[in-house]
């Protein structure tokens, strides 16, 4: 159907006719959207190992149902397989050429989610989307099942309201395997580049400043992280044999893991110079309110709190293997491990600060103690190059569907696959926007969506979309 809602005339995408005209036609749609998030909700899709791979399938299978009706041409679900024949996530690829001079949208999201962790600290079924107070709550609600559905929602909007022979290149790209650092993501722009090349990407996988206030991430955190040995022993001994004499290892573990940080909290490491500062000020009460801080806690870290979330290098240890206290016996530990996640702020190489880390660890008086750095992932920083005319566009675009003005902000998260982006797409502008809100609580028991924010991002982009089909 080649019908559009403006017959016998060129609609003006940035009036205050076609705003409303977008808004009138999520609100006739919304309970659909809404109904449909929902089913997507309730797959499982977990890509990490020792799950069930047949409802991540299922999910992908729901998926390229999903995108069915809105007109893309090669509609295909796609999988990877390596040298080792480990096989990827399913993704989902669909495209609408463009005609003529028309440019292409590149349109991302990931239906791969978290595992739910402690049901007993959720006050929903996780894979039941619950509506409460405005808010739906679930697995993947917002990370990053919502971003799909705005995905399908703005194609179909497009289509309803600019007629199907509006021109612009849509192409669409929904990753199985996101949550686990997308290994296999640069092999998907090498195999599928043609399929894949566009003039805009949109990744609709971050977060707004508040409900009430939209904002355009135009900064990521890179990251690096590995596990730190500490062995003292070849076995374990009695500890009142021995004790004494001979510290454990955890305990030179942990005073390896304390050196990592100042008196003041900041990283400790040399050579991670903050480059980028924030031109926004995050407010310590919300950051408190937000986190669940217990009272009194001294946060961490100096300058700006807004750049020691986006713009200065983090470090977090995130697991250690050791004795159990159940199994714990009076014996000295002979060996003990802990992983260290660290974000680094635009600007920083995050193979350098690989190297930097283990310079640092491998400076220490341990006494004697065998103490070994094994790296792990990394992943650059991104930030988007200032004045360019999709991110400017996208920004009125938020400020319309919010009506309220939208912000640039960083990110402290990575989105490691970015830098796979500006790799393979070194021309193309890439816009950071999102549906979560600082209440969203992803990766966390009680994910939720606010559905304020649902509605006035799918609005943001069918305004978006509109604009660059029929700029003026």
């Amino acid at each position: 159907m080649n019908a559009s809602l403006f017959p016998g005339k060129k609609p003006d995408p940035y009036s205050s006719e076609f705003i409303s005209a977008v808004k009138d036609w999520v609100d006739e749609h919304f309970i659909s959207i809404q109904s449909q998030l929902t089913e997507l909700v309730a797959h499982q899709s977990l890509a990490f190992d020792g799950y069930d791979r047949a409802a991540l399938h299922a999910s992908a299978d729901a998926i390229a149902e999903l995108f069915s009706d809105v007109g893309l041409q090669e509609l295909h679900q796609v999988t990877e397989i390596d040298d080792a024949d480990h096989t990827s996530g399913p993704a989902i690829i669909g495209r609408i050429p463009a005609s003529g001079d028309k440019p292409t949208v590149l349109l991302y999201a990931h239906h791969d989610v978290q595992p739910v962790g402690d049901l007993s600290a959720w006050h929903t079924d996780p894979w039941v989307a619950t509506e409460r107070q405005g808010r739906l709550y679930g697995r993947g609600t917002a990370d990053d099942k919502a971003g799909i559905i705005v995905h399908h929602a703005a194609v179909k909007a497009l289509n309803d309201l600019l007629g199907a022979d509006h021109g612009l290149g849509v192409t669409v790209f929904i990753e199985g395997e996101e949550e686990i650092g997308s290994p296999f993501f640069a092999q998907f722009l090498q195999n599928h580049r043609d399929l894949l090349a566009a003039d805009t990407i949109i990744v609709a996988d971050s977060s707004n400043w508040s409900v009430d206030v939209p904002a355009l991430t135009t900064s990521l955190r890179g990251m690096i992280d590995g596990v730190i040995e500490v062995t003292v022993a070849d076995h374990p001994v009695h500890s009142g044999l021995f004790g004494g004499p001979m510290l454990d290892a955890i305990t030179v573990l942990s005073r390896v893991i304390a050196s990592l940080h100042d008196a003041d909290g900041d990283v400790a490491v040399e050579g991670l110079k903050q480059q980028r500062w924030a031109d926004v000020t995050y407010d310590e009460n919300d950051f408190r309110n937000q986190t669940g801080a217990v009272e009194g806690l001294k946060l961490a870290g100096t300058g700006n709190l807004a750049d020691r979330l986006w713009n200065k290098a983090a470090l977090n240890i995130i697991g250690i293997d050791a004795t159990p206290i159940p199994e714990s016996a009076n014996a000295i530990v002979p060996t003990a491990k802990a992983r260290f996640s660290m974000r680094l702020g635009p600007g920083m190489d995050p193979h350098e600060a690989m190297q930097a880390v283990s310079r640092h660890i491998g400076a220490l008086d341990v006494q004697g103690a065998e103490v070994q750095v094994h790296p792990g992932e990394v992943g650059r920083p991104f930030v988007v190059e200032p004045n360019v005319r999709a991110t400017d566009m996208m920004k009125h675009a938020l400020s319309d569907a919010w009506g309220t003005a939208a912000i640039e902000t960083g990110l402290g998260g990575s989105i490691p696959f970015v830098a796979d982006l500006v790799d393979a797409f070194p021309n193309a502008s890439i816009l950071l926007t999102g549906v979560e809100d600082p209440d969203t609580k992803a990766h966390s028991p009680n994910e939720s969506l606010d559905l304020s924010v649902l509605r006035h991002a799918i609005e943001a982009q069918v305004l978006v979309l509109a604009r660059m089909a029929f700029t003026r």
